[in-house]
């Protein structure tokens, strides 16, 4: 019987965070991750987790590869970085290690896992709390916030409601019926508040104390608005506010007050990205703020704030130019 047992692919911050908090709750927990000393760490003396104010070393059964692994589990839930995406699933799914994948990395992913696993294996979410990487073996929960998942098409069945028992041991969980516009609506927070955080080097409450740099989260919070609306999607709450406030025709007000709920939920949040551009690692951008440049080009529109982001990060990523407040007004002002 594979019920309650859980696979991650990636144990990152936000697959570290999920494994340490979900084991011993559920029947058994594993991880695959290819950092083989973070691994290690994971196995002995266990992954190191900084909750709030108390921190606790939580031994995690983990693996390498996939080959390593004995299953079959429930689920997989996918935490991997897009980069590594196709590598980390393909022999998961090959060796049909779960009945269930569940794609909740950044970004519009949902297509790359659906072709590895098939859509009929797969259910998406989204995830709200935020969590860095301190290195092998450590990681800090930074916010609590909750998972909302649902399945690509329709209505929630009985397996959403299992995977939502399982996801509940970690932090809270919302089942919706319209996944699409959950995933746009958090894509418009990644590539908003993770991209201008990226790009000014600090948490996403530093952003939004600087003038500029609040002038900058509703021009690329409108921008990706639009576009989302354009698609026909029905855009959902994220983060305790509808994502229709933060866009221009909600009037100044209603989106300086739209920005400080966001902030009041996840300003502590150091965007993944920016943790990319501090090790040297390539990015998400393309994947986010790519993903709004790429979408409004098939609409026959212009996403030149969001754009301007994915060439800074490159920079970053190239070494040419480090994160700076400074950059906020290269991204106001690309319209």
């Amino acid at each position: 019987m594979s019920e309650g047992q859980v696979l991650i692919v990636g144990a990152g911050a936000i697959g570290g965070v999920t494994a340490a908090l979900m084991t011993d709750r559920v029947p058994r927990v594993a991880v695959i991750d290819a950092n083989a000393a973070h691994v290690a760490r994971l196995r002995s003396p266990g992954l190191v987790v900084e909750l709030d104010d108390a921190t606790r070393t939580v031994p995690i059964e983990a693996y390498e590869s996939a080959a390593e692994v004995s299953g079959p589990f429930e689920f997989a839930l996918i935490t991997v970085k897009s980069a590594h995406l196709e590598e980390a699933v393909r022999p998961v799914a090959e060796r049909d290690l779960a009945q269930t994948y569940v794609a909740l990395g950044n970004g519009l992913v949902q297509e790359r896992v659906s072709a590895l696993v098939g859509a009929d294996r797969m259910l998406a979410g989204t995830v709200e709390l935020g969590a860095t990487n301190l290195g092998p073996g450590r990681v800090r929960r930074t916010t609590s916030n909750p998972f909302v998942i649902g399945e690509l098409e329709g209505a929630a069945g009985p397996r959403v409601q299992r995977l939502a028992r399982v996801l509940e041991t970690v932090d809270r969980v919302r089942i919706t019926d319209n996944i699409a516009g959950q995933i746009w609506s958090k894509l418009l927070i990644n590539s908003t508040f993770s991209g201008l955080g990226v790009v000014g080097g600090g948490l996403y409450r530093d952003v939004a104390a600087d003038p500029v740099g609040r002038r900058a989260l509703a021009a690329v919070w409108d921008e990706g608005y639009r576009i989302g609306v354009r698609q026909g999607l029905d855009l959902e709450q994220v983060l305790g506010i509808d994502p229709e406030e933060l866009a221009a025709g909600g009037g100044a007000a209603r989106r300086q007050h739209a920005i400080d709920t966001v902030i009041g939920h996840a300003g502590a949040t150091r965007a993944s990205m920016l943790q990319d551009v501090e090790r040297g690692a390539v990015t998400e951008v393309d994947v986010i703020n790519g993903a709004v440049v790429d979408r409004a080009a098939r609409l026959g529109l212009e996403a030149p704030h969001n754009r301007a982001i994915v060439e800074l990060v490159h920079s970053y990523e190239r070494g040419a130019r480090r994160p700076s407040p400074e950059h906020y007004a290269t991204v106001l002002e690309a319209a």
